[in-house]
């Protein structure tokens, strides 16, 4: 009976471990759920969320306020601070003496923003946008339609978002191998 067991240990482990990771369902994924209506930060956050043990609610709450550039204030693109997020759930340090677990970390989003920011030459909301100066913040979102949707980036932002994290988890993923 014991052999049974770790036989079935065995093979859970090898479903697990060789499960395969659909980078493109992913970011398909998070394209869907930014059309379906959630913030930009949702959408790349909620297309991971199952990998690191969060239910779709969990992810949706904890990234919802970073859509719309933190906030909707148009500060840093709601969709790259996802992606940040994201890099968190896989390298963040999790004991405050922990320095060389911070510095990786860091080193991981400023290479995931400068990525971010040679395909689209900001990782400010305001400025991908082109909002003027003067743009007044607010808190109401607008209503999503095909116009919302036609006139602004977001939809390639999620997307790309979600695709320098696809890849830099793959990637991630052969190095643990």
């Amino acid at each position: 009976m014991q052999d049974y067991f770790l036989c079935l240990e065995v093979i859970c482990f090898i479903f697990v471990y060789t499960m395969v990771f659909d980078k493109e369902a992913r970011i398909e994924r998070a394209k869907s759920l930014f059309l379906s209506g959630f913030n930009c930060s949702q959408s790349v956050v909620g297309a991971f969320a199952d990998i690191y043990g969060f239910t779709q609610e969990q992810a949706m709450r904890m990234s919802a306020s970073f859509g719309g550039g933190i906030g909707r204030m148009r500060l840093t693109c709601g969709a790259a601070c996802g992606m940040f997020m994201l890099a968190g759930l896989e390298t963040g340090a999790t004991d405050p003496h922990d320095r060389e677990g911070k510095g990786a970390n860091y080193a991981l989003v400023q290479q995931l923003a400068a990525e971010f920011k040679s395909r689209t030459g900001s990782i400010c909301c305001a400025e991908m946008l082109r909002l003027r100066k003067d743009t007044p913040i607010v808190s109401t979102p607008e209503e999503r339609t095909p116009e919302y949707y036609a006139k602004r980036p977001c939809v390639r932002m999620v997307e790309l978002a979600a695709r320098l994290w696809a890849e830099c988890y793959e990637n991630m993923k052969k190095q643990d191998r």
